[in-house]
């Protein structure tokens, strides 16, 4: 029974099975069959398409027997051609390409959509220009003069219809797409048609206002549409200055109402083409822009400040990439983009000598008081002095033209008319230099053009306010009035353009032929710098309320930075022109130490305010400070790791190479011991008490340094060092360079001075100052090569051409016997050098030199000093500064503080004979160079420490003896009451001193005689002579 029952389920179960897989089947095949139908229709449907492509090429081609096409009705039946292109249209493709050639014959300039029937469009202009005007119809000559006044009322209902309907739009569409393209489309004739079209109106309804708005709008807002009109058109041209349509545009937007709706109504493209075409009728109508410059100051400033608002410093989502403003936020017209050339053109007018001439007339005009010299003396009257005479004659006419130097005298009211014009233009030109992003180069070039625009603005803000400038200023910064803005805006202005020139002047104009400025000038501007800042930065006044810098702090911080470091590469400055003498240092440290803000702050930006000692003062404190997080420091509860160090005397560099570069940053920064060995491997004696290291690090770095070794070469003339370009020759050197890196990073971070006088162009780079914004490569070049930096400035002066010297872009080198070319650019050496890139070589050069030369090497060097230490810790420095941290003090040997911080050994103290004449023979008989060459002997390096003899570790101590150095076995009680009481078992009158620099330590034997003393000494210090270090 229930079998019967699962059979005829299982029955039922494989009978809808097979009805599920039958409707699974219908189902794919009627798939397939639409499948088949849709490729099949595909296949009929682009054959009738490629038929029907195929006919129209042949029609077109059997057409171009007779005439040629041109290039539009080519390229639309080339793109069909191609789209079905195959190998049955070789035949036609061959007809292609000669319709092609053909059509090269034909006029292929792209014409304007609304152009494409020139002879339509001619005859409607042609049509407009007639029925707008009677002057030409014959109707009203004679005896039909009655029906002029009718006749002319319909020309300007005309007109009036034609503005009803959109005339203006139509003209800009077709100006624009005549004009805004590197080549302007429309001729003569249509030009002249159009515009006399667009002044009708305005003319006729006597220049309202409601037409001028279009006028501005519509046809001033064209692209450069005034240089195509002053080219192609003069005649139009003329017609602008008869009816003096630039002083209708500056009286109509001298209303601020009308000129924000024209600003709004234009978005930021067009604003900048608008802007550019006023400033080219301004520039071509001087006398109107003399007479209407207050109005059209502010008009431009309005404008430009319009456009500011959209101007972003950075990309994003919401920003469009604009040729002239930058980022910009608002939509731009891409369109616009073949014109722009032509519109920068245009605003460079802004900045040219004609116009500045205009604007900056009342600055300009203020003469410079000069100084009568007094007549050189005169040479005796004979035949033979003739020469001598004339040459005095030609110094004292040249120097009757010496200007007396421009320091603040005050007395000019700030609210006169004058100083307000004066303000309004100097706020215009900053407002262009914050929204031309792209331009601003331009713009600051333009405006330090004039040699004596600079120094006339400088002397005109001495004469601000009653006391000259500074104090007003500083008020101004408290104030935030519109008058307060304008004279900052103005003090912006003169800090962005003369720390451009300064930066583009090289030293030769700067201290010789001081062009702009005398350099008593630069003392004065820089102390006022140096005040202003310093009252921004500890008056919390150089952030605004979101935290950003303000501009007019980037400003004055920069040129204040530039001047200081052309003083820190050639002093032009007194001692103490740096110092701000109000600042207590103490107070300073203090506040640090609180966090205060304003004192980090003085510390990043202005930190040469601080006398250079206080900074290596705090310099110590923060590495200090490190040692101590560390776990450096010896503590009641722990002492410091240690590393000890084998080393063998006569492979000193390699061990310690080997030994030292694999070890961890914290370890180098910590306690190092060296133990030497001979080369049979027996220790030497002595323990290290951190004198055998300072022997060690002293023999490395005088071992790497040594230009015999390759690895650093010496500048010519000074004999400064820098990495060697050739030095590969070592097949580690790049590891050696991050070794020797470390080495000197180890020794500064220790307080060791080691006498290795670097180039100032590699301590920059050391520095980062070859980041810096402002930095010139070749204005460090005189610190590689004096010589290469005169020939290359004497280019730059040639006055001939340049093309005649045979120079090309790049630089043959001697490498090692080989005469190796290095092109400066990508096939420099088939460029020529010609008086368009003159500068442009002179800057490659001086960058290869100092760069690209030693790139890698610095790059090692510089990743191994900065292991060591922190850069930021050098940023309070600088270059001259950090040479003087390397190795110690440039100043007089200070002997007084050298006695009062020696200690003596061996039965010698500070009364005793020897050492009353040795301190009387370095104060009396010696030199200042054989002082250093003294302080040398003794310690490896000719430069006292920064801080001064107390903290020279070990402290310089000086030890008597009585038996040569390899029987010196140390102080014994006989020999300490020997020393002290000037007992002597011998004379030791044929010793010479010697000394142990590890230990700062001098020898000095018991001498019976102060000339025996004096006479030993200097023989012992001059054999120490030459690149030693110990």
């Amino acid at each position: 029974m229930f079998s019967a029952a699962q059979s005829s389920k299982s029955e039922f179960l494989d009978k809808a099975r097979q009805a599920r897989e039958e409707r699974k089947g219908y189902k794919a095949r009627d798939r397939a069959a639409t499948l088949i139908q849709a490729l099949v229709r595909r296949f009929l449907c682009r054959c009738r398409l490629q038929k029907q492509i195929r006919k129209e090429v042949d029609d077109l081609f059997q057409d171009a027997g007779t005439t040629k096409r041109n290039a539009l009705s080519i390229f639309k039946i080339a793109r069909k051609l191609l789209f079905i292109f195959c190998q049955d249209d070789k035949l036609r493709f061959e007809k292609l390409c000669r319709s092609i050639l053909g059509s090269m014959d034909v006029e292929n300039e792209p014409k304007p959509d609304i152009m494409q029937d020139n002879k339509l469009v001619t005859l409607y202009l042609t049509m407009l220009v007639t029925f707008t005007d009677t002057s030409t119809w014959k109707i009203v000559r004679g005896k039909g003069e009655a029906l002029r006044p009718a006749l002319t009322r319909i020309c300007e209902n005309i007109m009036g219809h034609l503005n009803q309907k959109g005339f203006y739009s139509i003209l800009q569409i077709l100006l624009t797409n005549g004009l805004a393209r590197s080549r302007p489309s429309l001729t003569k004739g249509t030009l002249t048609a159009v515009f006399t079209l667009a002044l009708r109106p305005v003319i006729a309804a006597h220049f309202s206002d409601n037409l001028l708005r279009s006028l501005l709008i519509h046809i001033m807002s064209v692209p450069a549409v005034v240089s195509h009109i002053y080219t192609i058109t003069p005649e139009c041209m003329t017609t602008i200055q008869t009816h003096d349509l630039l002083r209708k545009f500056i009286l109509f937007l001298s209303c601020e109402e009308q000129c924000v709706d024209i600003c709004v109504c234009l978005e930021g493209s067009h604003t900048l083409c608008l802007l550019g075409n006023l400033i080219h009728l301004g520039y071509l109508n001087e006398k109107v822009l003399e007479e209407e410059a207050n109005h059209f100051v502010t008009e431009l400033t309005d404008m430009l400040s319009y456009c500011q608002r959209y101007v972003s410093q950075k990309k994003s989502n919401l920003t469009h990439w604009h040729p002239v403003l930058g980022w910009f936020s608002q939509t731009v017209d891409y369109g616009l983009n073949e014109s722009m050339p032509l519109v920068t053109k245009q605003l460079q007018y802004l900045w040219g000598m004609p116009v500045i001439r205009t604007l900056f007339s009342d600055v300009l005009s203020k003469k410079l008081e000069t100084q009568e010299p007094t007549p050189p003396p005169q040479p005796t009257t004979s035949q033979n002095n003739l020469p001598v005479k004339s040459l005095f004659k030609r110094a004292f006419q040249k120097s009757a033209s010496v200007r007396n130097i421009l320091k603040p005298v005050g007395g000019r009211r700030v609210d006169s008319a004058e100083v307000q014009k004066v303000c309004s233009i100097c706020v215009l030109y900053q407002t262009a230099l914050t929204t031309l992003t792209q331009i601003r180069l331009q713009i600051l070039t333009g405006l330090t053009y004039l040699d004596d625009l600079l120094p006339k603005l400088w002397a005109f803000i001495c004469e601000l306010g009653p006391q000259g400038g500074l104090k007003l200023f500083i008020e101004c910064l408290n104030n935030d009035t519109e008058e307060s803005k304008q004279l900052l805006a103005m003090l912006m202005l003169f800090c962005d353009c003369s720390r451009h020139l300064i930066t583009i002047l090289d030293d030769i104009e700067v201290y010789e032929e001081q062009i702009s400025f005398k350099t008593e000038e630069l003392v004065t501007i820089s102390s006022f710098l140096n005040t202003f800042v310093y009252k921004m930065v500890w008056d919390g006044i150089l952030e605004n309320a979101k935290g950003e810098k303000l501009d007019l702090f980037h400003s004055v911080h920069g040129w204040l930075m530039v001047l200081y470091e052309r003083d820190c590469r050639r002093r032009f400055s007194p001692d103490d022109n740096w110092l701000r003498k109000d600042l207590k240092p103490s107070l300073l440290f203090q506040e640090l130490e609180k966090g205060k803000r304003r004192a980090q702050l003085l510390l990043q930006y202005i930190p040469h305010v601080i006398p250079h000692k206080n900074r290596v003062l705090l310099f110590r404190n923060i590495v200090t400070k490190e040692k101590e997080t560390l776990g450096l420091v010896e503590t009641s509860s722990a002492s410091p790791h240690v590393t000890h160090i084998t080393i063998r005397r006569s492979r000193m560099l390699e061990d310690g190479y080997d030994q030292l570069r694999r070890l961890p940053v914290n370890s180098i920064k910590g306690v190092i011991r060296v133990k030497f060995v001979n080369d049979l491997g027996v220790d030497e004696a002595g323990i290290d008490q951190d004198g055998v290291f300072k022997e060690f690090l002293e023999e490395i770095i005088k071992k790497v340094f040594n230009p015999a070794l390759n690895l650093f070469k010496t500048t010519s003339g000074n004999e400064r060092l820098y990495p060697s370009p050739t030095s590969y020759i070592h097949e580690n050197h790049l590891q050696l360079f991050e070794f020797v890196g470390k080495m000197l990073g180890k020794a500064m971070y220790e307080g060791i001075v080691v006498d290795v006088p670097f180039a100032s162009f590699f301590l920059g780079q050391v520095m980062g100052h070859h980041h810096s914004t402002f930095y010139s490569s070749i204005d460090e070049l005189p610190s590689l090569d004096s010589e290469f930096y005169k020939n290359l400035t004497s280019i730059k002066r040639y006055d001939g051409d340049v093309g005649d010297l045979g120079l090309t872009l790049s630089y043959d080198e001697d490498v090692m016997g080989q005469l190796v070319c290095h092109e400066l650019i990508p096939g420099g050496k088939t460029m020529p050098v010609t008086n368009e890139n003159k500068i442009s070589y002179i800057h490659l050069m001086a960058h290869f030199r100092m760069h690209t030369q030693i790139k890698e090497q610095t790059a090692a060097f510089i990743r191994g000093f900065r292991s060591i230490i922190n850069p930021e810790w050098l940023h309070m420095f600088s270059t001259p500064e950090v040479q003087r941290l390397v190795s110690g003090d440039n100043a007089e040997i200070d002997l007084d503080d050298l006695k009062k911080h020696t200690v003596y050994y061996g039965g010698f103290h500070s009364s005793h004979r020897v050492i009353i004449w040795l301190w009387d023979i370095l104060s009396s008989d010696f030199s200042s160079e054989e002082r250093a060459m003294f302080l040398k002997f003794v310690t490896s390096c000719s430069r006292p420490p920064l801080l001064g003899f107390a903290y020279l570790k070990p402290p310089f101590s000086i030890r008597c003896v009585e038996v040569s150095d390899d029987q010196d076995t140390g102080d014994t009680l006989g020999s300490v009451l020997r020393g002290f009481f000037t007992i002597r078992k011998k004379e030791p009158g044929g010793r010479l001193p010697t000394s142990s620099t590890c230990f700062n330590l001098l020898k000095l034997p018991n001498y019976s005689k102060k000339s025996i003393l004096r006479d030993k000494l200097r023989y012992a210090i001059s054999m120490n002579t030459g690149f030693e270090l110990s």
